[in-house]
């Protein structure tokens, strides 16, 4: 990792899979601590769509400083390394000011690249990346897997966006992706963290109440509002879901059935993610347990976010 990463104080992380509560239990630490807090979640990046990508709530980005949300054009391009680029200046600017950087959020490959560093990798190439978009999923999947056996170790297949930047690396290079990020592994992580875990049953209620909460507080309206085509948002989850009620094409309970069992299978990816990253404690939750009291577990498990 770049030496001015690894200057100063350092980062925590707070991971975990989608709807574990990450974003309410981050402003509470940083109000503990003496924090600001810096998103990893790599749709939260972009303006729109706020509610389906359960950005932080009006009320949690004035109790604390967040950085890197709605920071990005609903067209623009972003990958690991661009998202690393824009986190190191900005977590700089956090300790520089003797306050504590707190990064939140579920995309393992954006956290990662911040954590541990990047391989050198190719830059994109716009006219190669055209015509991977043009390929169906499962035909990226298996050029990618007959070019490098291993990528199903570090590349979400079910994820698009990450199996053609895997196959463009591979196609650029004449080398295995993984053997290019392998530096993951022996990369010390710059940081500490926890993976906030829930139990299975408790996991799938969670995104049943957050799915009916953005539904009744305005999803139809703001998805019939998108209008933007081609950008990375229109992969979020419960877009095409909600887009084929307001055709008609569904029930509005059918489509939040769909955009439910969507969240589940990427919560699933995320777990397994996350089960990989040994650096990170488990930090599991259970009903009732108040938000004061896991920021006091938290303190009492990495007691230099004092200070």
């Amino acid at each position: 990792m770049a030496a001015e990463a690894l200057s100063g104080r350092a980062p925590f992380y707070i991971a975990g899979a989608t709807a574990t509560g990450k974003s309410t239990l981050a402003v509470a630490l940083a109000q503990e601590v003496g924090g600001e807090i810096v998103n990893v979640d790599a749709f939260q990046l972009y303006q729109g769509l706020d509610l389906l990508t359960a950005k932080p709530s009006v009320a949690a980005l004035q109790a604390v400083p967040h950085h890197l949300y709605s920071v990005l054009a609903a067209t623009d391009a972003c990958d690991a390394q661009r998202y690393r680029q824009m986190a190191l200046e900005v977590i700089h600017e956090i300790h520089a000011r003797g306050r504590q950087a707190i990064v939140v959020g579920g995309s393992g490959l954006y956290l990662k690249a911040l954590s541990h560093g990047l391989a050198e990798l190719p830059a994109g190439d716009e006219e190669l990346r055209a015509t991977l978009r043009e390929m169906p999923l499962e035909e990226k999947q298996r050029q990618l897997l007959a070019l490098d056996p291993d990528a199903a170790e570090n590349v979400p297949l079910a994820n698009p966006r990450y199996v053609e930047r895997a196959l463009e690396i591979c196609l650029l290079t004449g080398q295995p992706q993984s053997a290019l990020r392998r530096n993951f592994a022996k990369t010390q992580p710059w940081g500490s963290g926890i993976v906030l875990q829930w139990d299975r049953a408790t996991l799938h209620q969670r995104i049943h109440q957050r799915a009916t909460a953005m539904v009744e507080g305005g999803l139809l309206a703001e998805v019939a509002a998108f209008s933007t085509s081609g950008g990375a948002l229109e992969k979020a989850i419960g877009l095409s879901e909600m887009q084929a009620h307001l055709r008609g094409e569904c029930s509005l309970k059918e489509a939040q059935e769909a955009m439910e069992q969507a969240t589940r299978r990427y919560a699933k990816r995320q777990g397994t993610w996350f089960r990989r990253e040994g650096w990170l404690k488990p930090f599991p939750l259970v009903a009732d347990q108040r938000v004061e009291q896991c920021v006091s577990a938290v303190v009492e498990l990495f007691p230099h976010l004092r200070g």
